[in-house]
């Protein structure tokens, strides 16, 4: 199957997905960005949702870093140039960003962290940097010029005395120009240095993350432990699926190289929201608190969890959240569409999955369609 107009995804999976980066030029055509600069600087004013404001860049060696919530005063008083706005978990708050993760459902949705909006006048920047993060970077409004490194990638390699994480050293390999539509691929440990070319540049940061061996470990019965040597969880060779929330063997194998954990440890340890995310959820479940269940709704997993599934001998498993749900009451077939599509329609789907959307709206884990 061929994923933006251009690559198979068994070509993507094989050749690129945490191995090189790769730019898909026109990858949505004729993309129109779900939120403009003002929509998004409106967000920055919440109290609820995280947002920064870089000012530097590499040439004038000197940077600033403010966080949110803002004020509307606070952008008359920018500088013309050289800053960038950026707003943490913007799927959690509107709809077309959420929808828009479908697109890239043929890699684990498990490894889903969030969607990063950021805006940034001409010569607005965070600096070179390097992470641990597989990220899709969708080109919004405005142009940006990208520059890729493989050197230098190490934790030494860090501007002392800076509030940002920004590369002493960085040796650009690749340089790639976006436009709206545009999708770059950046896989874990490649150091980026993105440069607005124009004053409505927006991109949208799709970020897939990883864990440490320490992480992992905390899941266990071993909490307390502190390993010395920090490691990172890497996918097996991805097949290709239409099962997002499949936690498959290959995966837990995985995991179990790096530390001693089970199954069940493993599913609880990626699907556990931050604390971000739990303020979110707490907020929601306030307000449907004297909701009752209708049967004729459609219902969708909350935007700030997440699922996934294990299938041992035919017994699947989900979780939510960190935690096991049990819904054995219900067939293989339910969990499986419910976790991979994260919705249930009361109305037209069977028993079994009216059955789960009953347990998950108890829990305040669903939100109604209107």
């Amino acid at each position: 199957m061929i994923i933006f107009n251009e690559i198979s995804k068994e070509e993507f999976l094989t050749y690129y997905w945490q191995k090189k980066p790769l730019l898909l030029k026109q990858a949505l055509p004729n993309f129109i960005s779900p939120i403009n600069p003002n929509e998004l600087a409106e967000l920055s004013l919440e109290d609820e949702i995280e947002s920064r404001i870089v000012k530097g860049s590499i040439d004038g060696h000197e940077w600033a870093l403010n966080y949110g919530p803002f004020i509307e005063k606070t952008y008359s008083t920018l500088p013309k140039k050289n800053w960038t706005l950026l707003v943490q978990g913007v799927d959690r708050f509107v709809d077309e960003v959420y929808q828009m993760i479908e697109h890239f459902d043929f890699v684990p949705r498990w490894r889903f962290d969030d969607v990063m909006a950021s805006y940034a006048v001409t010569g607005g920047s965070v600096g070179p940097h390097f992470d641990y993060y597989d990220v899709f970077l969708l080109q919004g409004e405005g142009r940006r010029r990208w520059h890729l490194s493989t050197k230098n990638c190490c934790d030494n390699n860090y501007l002392d005395n800076v509030p940002l994480k920004i590369m002493r050293t960085f040796e650009p390999e690749y340089v790639f120009e976006v436009g709206p539509g545009d999708i770059l691929y950046i896989p874990p440990k490649v150091a980026h240095h993105g440069v607005s070319l124009d004053d409505k540049c927006t991109t949208f940061s799709f970020g897939y993350r990883s864990y440490t061996n320490q992480e992992l470990l905390e899941s266990t019965e071993k909490h307390n432990s502190i390993i010395s040597t920090i490691q990172y969880y890497e996918d097996p060779t991805l097949e290709l699926n239409e099962c997002p929330a499949l936690i498959t063997q290959s995966a837990i194998n995985k995991a179990k190289k790096l530390v001693h954990i089970s199954t069940n440890q493993f599913a609880c340890c990626v699907t556990k929201i931050d604390s971000f995310d739990l303020n979110i959820l707490q907020n929601f479940q306030f307000q449907i608190q004297n909701e009752g269940f209708d049967y004729y709704a459609k219902y969708f997993l909350h935007a700030s969890c997440k699922v996934a599934y294990t299938i041992n001998n035919e017994s699947v498993k989900m979780y939510i959240n960190g935690e096991y749900i049990d819904v054995n009451d219900s067939k293989p077939e339910a969990i499986t569409n419910f976790c991979n599509s994260r919705k249930i329609d009361c109305k037209n789907d069977d028993i079994f999955s009216v059955n789960i959307a009953k347990k998950l709206f108890r829990l305040g884990l669903l939100d109604k369609a209107i």
